[in-house]
């Protein structure tokens, strides 16, 4: 694969987005959108995608990567009889493909150009008619797209651009076998663009793959925050980071995007904010779309102060001049920490991002600063205090909510033994009358099978059934099949 290298243009070669050659339809709309100026990556790589070129680029979340892509595509467009989908971009979260699909409507608001999102977690009618008209330009994550794939009406024989936004995201997330079946629907002569934060070697395996002769762009500078944001870290013991927040909230921070490394925390987390007059929700996997749209707008329009998220939510919030992130746990991996804190500081704007650290977590902060090349600045708030004794925990330990787990489902077995007059094992049921001459070789009540003679015995601690399979394996100790004689785990 030979490839061309594009070198990073500075402020002053960036010039302006009139003399990049785009539409004057699409320069009204970026005026509008009170952009002024093309940032590094829109300089770099709106040029070679208008002459044809594919591209491989490297760019921070906050770049502003999705005009980057968005403008060529759109301009080519314009012109392009309708009624035929020919631009197909592939994202990792719902949340991004509906960031995408916003973009696209607000730069495309004075041409003809139509897009369509799909994903899941909603009705897949809308999606459908999308496909069956021809919208110009279809933003999906993979899943949900494969799902139409499998339905006649869902053809893409005339596409003629393929956006990979977030590859690495996607990678991270399992989708590189559904991206090599979405790439077996779509016409191998096309042009491509491939944006990804980091290029693991998976993903440099798949551009070799995709692209022919790319233009390369940043890719020497990949895993590096937006300039524009401020970093710091918060020393502070496990028990304390909610009464820490709830203090800087306190403060000048206004509002924050605030990650967490778990579901449940993030529910906890939202609970003890709200608890405490702070308006917040949260946004995580096991919200439904529904859901998670109304948190994301709710935060955005600033009906909610404090948006709580997993990094299912990292790709994909776009929030107009978001002032603060906050990890509230230490990703474990690096370009998590990247993608979190790119929230903020977008598109050349400034942010501050806060990282809280227990003694726990320093392993994993010390390999977030080897890959920035940087150590970042510890802060200690004066006026809080960090020997207090905390209110309540945040999370119960795993080892307590297993063993919670475990006695609930002890007790319901116990119930449900005394419920049906079941026995435990080495005890019978008492004998009824008509088992009590049973035939020789066989003692009344012995498993609780039923009469007849001439069958064989049935199994310890069963009644004639089938064991039944255990937790533990396919046929585990201590727990039979069938009804009486069934003993505890």
């Amino acid at each position: 694969m030979s490839v061309t290298t594009s070198t990073p243009a500075d402020s002053s070669a960036a010039g302006t987005f009139a003399a990049l050659g785009l539409d004057p339809a699409l320069l009204k709309a970026v005026t509008e959108l009170g952009f002024v100026k093309p940032t590094v990556i829109q300089a770099d790589a709106i040029p070679p995608a208008l002459a044809g070129r594919d591209v491989l680029a490297a760019a921070a979340t906050g770049s502003g990567k999705t005009a980057a892509f968005l403008l060529p595509i759109l301009h080519q467009l314009i012109d392009k009889p309708k009624g035929v989908t020919r631009a197909l971009i592939l994202a990792p979260t719902r949340e991004l493909a509906a960031q995408i699909t916003s973009d696209l409507n607000e730069l495309a608001v004075h041409t003809k150009v139509s897009g369509a999102a799909i994903f899941g977690g909603v009705s897949m009618g809308p999606q459908e008619h999308a496909l069956r008209t021809g919208v110009d330009v279809i933003v999906a994550t993979p899943g949900r797209l494969l799902d139409h794939f499998r339905q006649p009406y869902a053809k893409l024989n005339g596409l003629e651009f393929l956006v990979l936004d977030e590859a690495d995201r996607m990678l991270d997330m399992g989708f590189l076998p559904d991206i090599r079946r979405v790439l077996r629907q779509v016409p191998a002569v096309r042009q491509t663009l491939f944006f990804s934060a980091t290029l693991p070697q998976p993903i440099m395996q798949l551009t070799r793959e995709l692209l022919r002769d790319p233009v390369r762009i940043n890719i020497e500078r990949q895993s590096t925050p937006a300039t524009g944001i401020t970093q710091a870290i918060y020393p502070v013991p496990s028990e304390l980071k909610s009464a820490l927040f709830l203090k800087l909230l306190d403060g000048q921070m206004k509002e924050a995007l605030v990650f967490t490394r778990t579901k449940h925390r993030a529910n906890r987390l939202a609970e003890y904010l709200v608890r405490h007059g702070i308006s917040a929700e949260r946004i995580h996997g096991n919200r439904s779309q529904n859901q998670r749209t109304q948190a994301l707008e709710g935060f955005k329009s600033g009906h909610y102060r404090v948006l709580v998220a997993t990094d299912i939510a990292a790709r994909g919030i776009d929030v107009a001049e978001l002032g603060h992130v906050v990890n509230f746990d230490v990703p474990v991996v690096p370009e998590d920490y990247i993608h979190r804190i790119g929230r903020t500081g977008r598109a050349e704007a400034t942010g501050e991002a806060y990282t809280f650290v227990s003694s726990e977590e320093e392993g994993d902060l010390k390999v977030i600063e080897r890959v920035l090349g940087k150590r970042l600045p510890r802060v200690t708030l004066p006026d809080f205090d960090y020997a207090q004794k905390p209110s309540a925990a945040l999370e119960v330990p795993l080892g307590e909510r297993i063993a919670q787990i475990r006695a609930r489902k002890a007790d319901d077995r116990a119930r449900s033994h005394a419920k049906t007059g079941g026995g435990r094992p080495g005890t019978a049921r008492p004998a009824s009358s008509s088992r009590a001459s049973a035939p020789a070789g066989r003692a009344p009540g012995s498993g609780g099978g039923g009469g007849g003679g001439g069958r064989a015995p049935s199994r310890p601690g069963s009644s004639g059934g089938r064991p039944g399979p255990s937790r533990g394996g396919s046929f585990g100790p201590g727990r039979s099949g069938g009804g009486g004689g069934r003993g505890p785990r």
